[in-house]
Parts: structure tokens; sequence; C-alpha cells
């Protein structure tokens, strides 16, 4: 379970949740601090990560180019890291399977709302 944390969420959230998504980073931790949205796309894709976010822009790109990489995008609006790993750990059996469901490329975006 690589998980890629977007820019807007912090890197604290990675030891936070590691037990659960093992091998998960937070684009600083690779690297990819102000990097454009299509390269960490270009980077997740190639390196096998699903890209966790608020913003809307990775749904757009997986729109227009399909899957890998897989999206989660948290319409949460900006929370807590705290917040955010009990999030993640609210939803990990629901997370895990949207992952390794490879059935169909209209799975590409798993949206969790509120808190």
């Amino acid at each position: 379970m690589k998980l890629l944390f977007d820019q807007n969420i912090s890197f604290r959230i990675v030891k936070k949740i590691q037990h659960l998504y093992p091998d998960s980073k937070q684009v600083t931790q690779l690297g990819l601090n102000g990097a454009s949205d299509q390269k960490i796309w270009e980077f997740a894709k190639i390196q096998g990560y699903s890209i966790v976010t608020f913003d809307s822009d990775f749904y757009d790109y997986a729109l227009i180019n399909g899957m890998p990489p897989k999206i989660i995008w948290l319409r949460t609006g900006n929370t807590s890291t705290n917040q955010i790993a009990g999030i993640l750990t609210d939803h990990a059996e629901k997370i895990k399977e949207f992952l390794n469901d490879q059935s169909s490329a209209k799975k590409f975006c798993l949206e969790i709302f509120g808190l």
C-alpha cells in the first residue's frame, strides 16, 4: 500500500499511518516539494503510488489519463494531521479494497467526505 501524500498534507502523516499503509511517503520526502501536479502524477504512476490529496486537480488528471495512479480525494477541507490519520484509519478497509480492485478502469478515484 504505497500512498503518496500531496504537498498540502504534512509529512508528519506518514509516521501516523505507517502501520496501515507501509511504504507511504509525502512528496517532500521524495524531493518533489514544489513540483507540479503533472510531475507528481508521473512520479506516482512510474513508482506505483496512489495519490492522497485535498486537490481536485488530481481528479481531473485521472479523468483525462485514467489510472494508474489511483486517487484518494479527501473532501474534508483542510484539517489537522491527527484528523487525517483518523480518517485514513477509520476508512482503512474501504481504502484497501479500492486500491486492490483492478476490475474496472472507472474506479480511479475514492472520495472521502466529512470528518
